[in-house]
C-alpha cells in the first residue's frame, strides 16, 4: 500500500494528520507543497485544487484530514 500525503509546513491539520498516521503506525511519504513545485503540481493534478492535506491512498484521494474516510480506503487495502 501506498499511502502519500502533501502538506505544507504552516498547515495545523497537516500536522494532525501525520501525527494520526504516526500513532496508527502507517507508513507514508510526506510530499511539502512549498518545497518541491514538482509536489504542487502532483497536488493540482491529483485533486484539482491546492487545499492541504490531502492524502493520496493508492490512488484514492482524500482532500482534508478525514479520518472516516482515511480509515475506510484503509481497510480495502
Amino acid at each position: 500500500m501506498e499511502v502519500i500525503v502533501y502538506v505544507t509546513t504552516t498547515c495545523t491539520w497537516c500536522k494532525k494528520l501525520e501525527d494520526w498516521l504516526k500513532k496508527k503506525k502507517i507508513p507514508f511519504e510526506k510530499r511539502d507543497v512549498n518545497e518541491e513545485t514538482v509536489y504542487r503540481d502532483e497536488l493540482l493534478e491529483k485533486s484539482a485544487q491546492l487545499a492541504v492535506p490531502v492524502i493520496d491512498i493508492d490512488g484514492k484521494i482524500i482532500v482534508g484530514f478525514e479520518e472516516k474516510l482515511i480509515e475506510e480506503a484503509l481497510a480495502k487495502k
